[in-house]
């Protein structure tokens, strides 16, 4: 005779109803990885069949990390949006397929996903191919003209806005931005919007930045170079925003080495707020950008709207805010 979940039960000494719920895949119960295996290996050998009930099919999400692994390791902004997203198929059993541009033959690992994240900054072409992959798609950290296609951003006005007026409050007139740049797939410069945004606040406000505009790369090495380059002029600005905290955390170095006080000679503020930014010396005042929830957002978005593309794409932006600590 055919094995039911009560023998199954007793087979593995757990209750009727913990079989039921391992077989279904319920994610929201507690036992051990150990009891939810004896379970399955006991209903295999029994040879149990479901009874007149659909497979539950499981959703799988798939995520395009623009960086390779390993510079993802190297500046931690991209690693968080991707936690974000692990952390809430996780908690709620939906299988994930990673996978990084860098990789030969990523969009094959793709095919069959019923939902796709997209982190990072991908060129036309590419935007194009993903589509292809499947309607159930959204970008992270790109804003995606095309008014079809789902995309969550940070909100870049406020944040620049934010630093400045705060910075301007505090009685600098002089203001520094040391900025990276970032190129999509076929070598194509990234517009990053914040350039602009910062020389439209000083030139609105009256305050003086040409001489202290650089950009370089979002690294440690280029926020230091691009600090020395500043210091040999010979003149430096009451204050410096770096568009990223490694650049920042660099430049702070720089200071330091060549006998500057932060802030007494000079205030930095950084952009991320990376946890290594409590301990620089001094603390990093920086804005903190929300890239997990980002990474969060995206996945409930894809997982929940059957159609986040089409009918009722979002251009979603999120608030950053300001850390206070001491380098202002």
């Amino acid at each position: 005779s055919m094995a039911t979940i009560k023998d199954i039960a007793r087979a593995a000494q757990v209750s009727p109803a913990t079989v039921s719920r391992i077989l279904n895949q319920d994610m929201t119960l507690n036992v051990t990885p150990e009891t939810r295996q004896k379970v399955l290996d006991t209903a295999r050998e029994m040879h149990y069949v479901k009874k007149n009930r659909p497979p539950r099919s499981q959703f799988t999400m798939g995520i395009v990390q623009w960086f390779s692994a390993q510079e993802e390791i190297n500046d931690s902004y991209y690693l968080t949006i991707r936690q974000g997203i692990e952390d809430y198929c996780k908690n709620r059993g939906i299988h994930v397929i990673r996978t990084y541009k860098a990789d030969v033959g990523y969009e094959d690992l793709l095919k069959d996903v019923d939902g796709l994240i997209c982190i990072g900054k991908f060129c036309p072409e590419e935007i194009a191919m993903l589509r292809n992959i499947t309607d159930r798609i959204l970008f992270l950290d790109m804003p995606v003209a095309d008014t079809d296609v789902t995309t969550i951003t940070l909100d870049f006005d406020q944040a620049v806005t934010l630093v400045l007026s705060y910075l301007y409050e505090k009685g600098h007139r002089k203001i520094g931005f040391l900025s990276g740049r970032e190129y999509l797939g076929n070598n194509q410069l990234f517009p990053d919007e914040r350039p602009d945004i910062f020389t439209g606040f000083c030139r609105k406000m009256g305050l003086e930045y040409e001489p202290y505009l650089l950009e370089e790369s979002f690294s440690s090495d280029s926020g230091y170079r691009m600090m020395n380059t500043l210091i040999e002029k010979g003149s430096l600005p009451d204050a410096v925003f770096a568009a990223s905290d490694l650049i920042a955390i660099g430049a702070l170095k720089a200071l330091t080495e060549q006998g500057y006080r932060v802030p007494q000679d000079i205030a930095l503020v950084g952009f991320d707020d990376l946890s290594i930014t409590s301990f620089t010396s001094p603390p990093l005042t920086t804005v903190h950008a929300p890239t997990y929830e980002m990474g969060h957002y995206g996945a409930q978005i894809l997982h929940q709207f059957k159609n986040p593309g089409n009918s009722c794409a979002m251009k979603i932006k999120l608030p950053c805010y300001l850390v206070e600590r001491e380098s202002c």
